[in-house]
């Protein structure tokens, strides 16, 4: 079904603001929240409109009730719409077909926790950052409640184009809240996925979990970083790895899981990470880099810096 999704949501003209295809995209998520059973966030409706700029945006949300109703919830969130006229296969149909695979498997759990799921509308250009990206209008006008931890995806669907590290997923964030590095260690995949854990200021915030790390709430980002059909009308369905998004789907629902049980109590941005990123970085890029003939003693702040560096510049991510 994942792959329908997709095929569904990437079509040619796009999913941008105030199109044919953005109105299409929505209707559609909508409606496949119906089908799965998941109850709407806002007194039942899925669809949370907002004017802003001069354009009509919506938020696509649903809910999934959990046992404790006073506690705070997790939210899954990635956008649908795109930049300009391209199909948006990896940005951001995979996302959502992910988030629909995962609210499929959520809403027969008991869980503690509400199970927040958004699909944030007005997160490409010129609306990234601004007043009428989704993510930010939804926390500051339809947020009901706390939220315990965002989860939030972009740009999933693709292999990483480096030799040997085409099954990277990274992962930002981890340093919001000391009891994420727990939940990143207990939840490493077992296969199809190398994790590779790292700092938000490596990348900036250059998708939705902007709008929670500005109000200091623990939350992670995945992805795969850019790639050569980023914002192109190259980025088509059929480039996707499916056995990668399946994987990412699985890592998604063991952390949101995890998610829901773990105490997450501060400080903001309080926990060094380093010791953690450079386990995983030892295990699932330095043995690639070797073969690249790279050699590099990733044991340490500053050559984990160096790593970033050459990961954003010669290899473009």
């Amino acid at each position: 079904m994942q792959q329908r999704d997709v095929e569904i949501l990437a079509s040619n003209a796009g999913r941008m603001v105030g199109t044919p295809g953005h109105e299409a995209a929505r209707a559609y998520i909508t409606e496949r929240l119906i089908q799965i059973g998941i109850k709407g966030y806002d007194e039942g409706s899925h669809e949370l409109p907002y004017q802003r700029d001069g354009g009509s945006f919506v938020n696509v949300v649903g809910c999934i009730p959990g046992e404790n109703r006073e506690l705070p919830a997790v939210l899954l969130g990635a956008h649908y719409d795109t930049c300009g006229p391209y199909p948006g296969a990896d940005d951001n149909a995979a996302a959502i077909a992910v988030l629909l695979s995962i609210a499929e498997q959520l809403k027969d759990m008991d869980l503690e926790r509400e199970i927040i799921l958004a699909f944030f509308d007005g997160e490409e250009p010129p609306n990234l950052i601004g007043p009428a990206m989704g993510s930010i209008r939804f926390y500051e006008d339809h947020l009901k409640g706390d939220i315990h931890c965002a989860i939030i995806m972009d740009l999933i669907g693709h292999d990483v184009p480096v030799p040997g590290l085409a099954d990277l997923l990274f992962v930002t964030g981890m340093e919001s809240d000391p009891g994420l590095e727990p939940l990143v260690r207990r939840s490493e995949p077992r296969a199809g996925l190398s994790l590779v854990p790292t700092l938000n200021s490596y990348v900036g915030d250059m998708s939705d979990h902007h709008v929670f790390r500005a109000n200091r709430l623990p939350y992670l980002f995945l992805t795969c970083g850019r790639w050569e059909h980023y914002h192109r009308d190259t980025d088509t369905p059929e480039k996707l790895s499916y056995t990668k998004i399946k994987a990412t789907t699985k890592y998604l629902l063991d952390i949101a899981v995890l998610a829901c049980s773990t105490q997450l109590n501060g400080p903001f941005e309080g926990y060094d990470t380093t010791q953690t990123e450079a386990y995983f970085l030892r295990k699932n890029v330095q043995p690639a880099l070797e073969r690249l003939g790279l050699k590099m003693d990733l044991d340490s702040r500053r050559s984990i810096d160096q790593l970033a560096n050459l990961m954003m510049t010669h290899f473009n991510l």
